[in-house]
């Protein structure tokens, strides 16, 4: 696809961190999962290249065909504002995790590799 300006809201939002606490706990216990998500929403904002993040999370890259990332891609083309990413670093897995927004970064990353993502670190 051919590179577009990515537009990104100045902070995620509320739901995102529910919806990142919900996640975590699949790996944590829910109260740790908690604790990460209010981590989260104190952590200053941060900002790496899609590829990065991709690297990190050893995660692979969703298909365009899929349902959220063709709406996020969508979302995308028509100028419309990007939650940033919630991120955790599983330091004892040496792994990071997408907490929320990996739909969004397969989106961006169809577009351009290179992106800048705007997120928040713990």
């Amino acid at each position: 696809m051919a590179k577009v300006a990515i537009k990104w809201k100045p902070k995620p939002e509320k739901h995102d961190y529910a919806a990142a606490a919900s996640y975590l706990s699949l790996t944590m216990d829910r109260s740790t999962a908690k604790g990460v998500a209010k981590k989260l929403k104190r952590a200053a904002m941060a900002q790496y290249l899609a590829k990065d993040i991709f690297r990190a999370s050893r995660l692979a890259l969703l298909s365009p065909a899929n349902s959220h990332v063709r709406k996020d891609e969508q979302r995308i083309t028509a100028q419309e504002r990007l939650s940033p990413l919630l991120l955790y670093r599983d330091e004892r897995n040496g792994i990071l995790i997408i907490a929320d927004g990996y739909h969004r970064l397969c989106a961006v990353y169809q577009f351009d590799e290179d992106a800048i993502i705007p997120c928040r670190i713990v």
